[in-house]
Formats: C-alpha cells, structure tokens, sequence
C-alpha cells in the first residue's frame, strides 16, 4: 500500500491565492476550503487508500521559544486564517484523518507521520505532499519521497541530491546555514547555496567541518572568510539547525490502517451542500505572503 501524507498548510495557503473568493451563507470565506476539499476528492478519485492531512491550527509552535524571528501568523491575511478550522472540521466530516497542529508544526506532523508508516512492512511508498525544503529531510530512499502536486515532482533521495547537493540527512544542516526565509531565520553571512552544498556534500553536518578551510579540500570561492563566519557564528549555525530539524517523534496514530478513507461521514452531505451553495466574491485579494 502506498500512504499519502499533505502539508494541509501548504494546500489552504495555495488554494487560497489560487482560487476566486467565495462566501457562504454566514459570510465566511470559504473558497480555499473548497478548494482543497476538491483536490483531495480529486487524489482519492486518482487511487489513494490511505491519507493523513496535516494542519497549523495555530501558526506559531514550541520554535516561536527558541528563536524570536521564527515565523508567525503577522502578515497573514485573517480570511485565510479563518478557513483553518473549517477545513480541518470539513476534511474530518470527509472522513480524511486529520491532525491540526499546535504546540508543533504540520511539518513536524508530517515526518512523525511518515516515520511511523515506515515501519509498517505492508507500506510500499510513502508520499509527503508538500514542496517545503524542509520536508526533504524525511525522503529515504524511493520508499519516502516528496511530491509537489503543483508542479507533479517527485523527488527521492537521489532527488535531494541533485537539487540542493546534499543527502536528506544533512538538509537541516544546510537550511542553517543559508537560511530559510519563509521560516523566518537567515542563516550564516556569506554562505549560499553553492558554498554549503560544496561543503555540507564531504562532511555533512556543521559540527564536522573543519575550523581551518584548508582541511576543506573541496573548492569554495572564499573558504577563508566563510570559516571564519562559521567559527564566529556557529552557535546561531546549530541553533538554527534545531529549528530546521523536524521532530519524528509526535505519537499521531498506532498503525497506517487508521488512515484508509473508507468514505465520507453522514455529515458531509450538508457540509458539501453548504460549500456548493457558497457565493463566489469579485473582491480581491492581498498578495502572496507564504
């Protein structure tokens, strides 16, 4: 069997920009609901049995605590973040399991989720749909691998190879040291994408590298200056390597056959009604901001 795992987040913050806007009946906006109740009907319809849909109920997690500039919900349009709980209630009325983060991330979610299907010996592949950079530390092999339903991607560990440099276990590594600015850190002065691949790819992770570029052995235009920056800043490098980390640990469910849709709940019907009979608005919309 093959589990399916979504990034809830990433699918309400993709349709919402997507999609035109639409109200229901109390005035609530509803359009990105609808939306990706539509696409995850349209992945069951295509052959997915078993599927786990992850969610930030509350935007800010235990990371806020570590590091002030970590993301938070400022910035991000309230009609969207009203549709959090109305989509998780109508994924659950759907009969989609269902785990709306809060002390954590969905991200954290997800790899919990995946960790524990893995050990399921009946599970052929899991797929972590989600194109967050961070996710890709949980690919192994072809057995997890990491879809972006936008683009239809797929990458596995090869994949992560060939797109940041790096296995999947040193993606942590590297997000610390270039940043991540959807995340809210920014990572170390001076090292980019080239230069952390170069380096993370022979030693790959921050606590290995050399103190002297010269024991680098790989070609970095300014090695002199990026060690130096490493060696001055290396407490933000690991501090922002936790904040990369996802946790894997979080007990979300026994066993994957928890996660087989066996269809939607007998409240659906008027829930799927309701969104049916939503009025679609001609008011705009702000920008992107995720």
């Amino acid at each position: 069997m093959d589990i399916h795992l979504i990034d809830g987040t990433y699918e309400l913050f993709r349709h919402f920009f997507a999609v035109p806007s639409a109200q229901d009946a109390h005035g609530n906006e509803v359009g990105a609901v609808r939306g990706v109740l539509t696409s995850m009907r349209a992945l069951i319809d295509a052959g997915a049995t078993h599927v786990g849909v992850a969610t930030d109920h509350v935007i800010e997690s235990f990371r806020n605590q570590l590091y002030p500039g970590y993301k938070t919900s400022e910035g991000v349009p309230e009609p969207l973040l009203a549709q959090f709980p109305i989509l998780e209630q109508e994924l659950q009325a759907m009969g989609v399991k269902v785990w709306p983060m809060v002390e954590f991330e969905a991200d954290d979610a997800l790899a919990s989720a995946a960790t524990i299907a893995a050990r399921d010996a009946r599970v052929e592949q899991i797929i972590i749909a989600t194109p967050d950079k961070d996710l890709a530390q949980c690919v192994v092999g072809t057995k997890i691998v990491q879809l972006n339903r936008r683009t239809r991607t797929t990458i596995d560990a090869a994949g992560v190879v060939a797109k940041f440099g790096v296995p999947p276990t040193s993606i942590p590594d590297y997000l610390a040291l270039v940043g991540d600015s959807a995340d809210g850190y920014p990572g170390l002065q001076g090292w980019g994408a080239k230069s952390s691949a170069a380096v993370l790819g022979k030693f790959l992770h921050i606590e290995s590298i050399p103190a002297d570029s010269r024991d680098w052995g790989v070609k970095v235009a300014g090695a002199a200056t990026l060690a130096a920056t490493l060696a001055r800043d290396r407490q933000h490098a690991l501090l922002f390597r936790t904040l990369a980390t996802l946790r894997s640990d979080i007990p979300l469910f026994e066993n994957v056959d928890q996660l087989r849709w066996i269809g939607p709940t007998p409240a659906f019907a008027e829930i799927g009604a309701k969104l049916d009979a939503a009025v679609t608005q001609k008011s705009s919309k702000p920008s992107r901001t995720r």
